[in-house]
């Protein structure tokens, strides 16, 4: 079926143009949503009127989020999870997690559909797209972590602790030691 998009359709085309698409995905989707109509002779004399109207909205939303697309931009986020010897995590770092991050750092309120990935299932760093509009993809900068280090370094923070505490122990003991021995020459001298 060939439809005229009245707005900007992800992954199919921009406002004004003509596309062929699924009978049931025009029928059930594009026109109920009211994205598309079917494309008859009267819908293809408003192209331009569309295409014009459409521009004129394109151009205030990407101005309205541009200043959220450069906070966006900058942020790093840093994740912590369980993972296998192989660096494969035992789980994953969904797009969920990812958004309420964003959102918690930024202070909005975005939804998880507009994450352009899947979720992260190995250790490292990865760029994840965020589509604002059409036209505004900013990249986030997520770094997935062992869990494992933290645990290592409470670990070693342990041993260390006990070995001070073992060499305290061991250092009040060599004075009590000395002082014994000086008692039992006292009595040596004496006699």
């Amino acid at each position: 079926m060939r439809v005229l998009l009245l707005k900007d359709v992800y992954n199919l085309g921009r406002a004004g143009d003509v596309k062929r698409v699924a009978d049931g995905y025009a029928r059930n989707f594009l026109i109920p949503q009211k994205m598309a109509v079917i494309a008859s002779a009267g819908a293809l004399r408003q192209i331009e009127k569309i295409q014009a109207a459409a521009a004129k909205q394109r151009e205030l939303l990407n101005e309205e989020m541009g200043g959220l697309a450069e906070q966006i931009k900058g942020l790093e986020l840093t994740f912590k999870a369980k993972m296998g010897e192989t660096g494969k995590l035992y789980g994953s770092i969904t797009q969920q997690m990812i958004m309420d991050a964003v959102n918690e750092k930024l202070n909005t309120n975005l939804d998880r559909h507009l994450l352009e990935s899947q979720p992260l299932r190995e250790a490292g760093e990865h760029k994840v797209r965020i589509r604002l509009t059409f036209d505004l993809i900013p990249e986030v900068k997520v770094i997935v972590e062992s869990d494992e280090e933290k645990k290592e370094d409470k670990a070693s923070g342990r041993k260390g602790a006990r070995k001070q505490e073992s060499k305290a122990e061991e250092s009040a003991a060599e004075p009590v030691a000395e002082t014994a021995a000086a008692e039992t020459e006292e009595p040596a001298e004496e006699a």
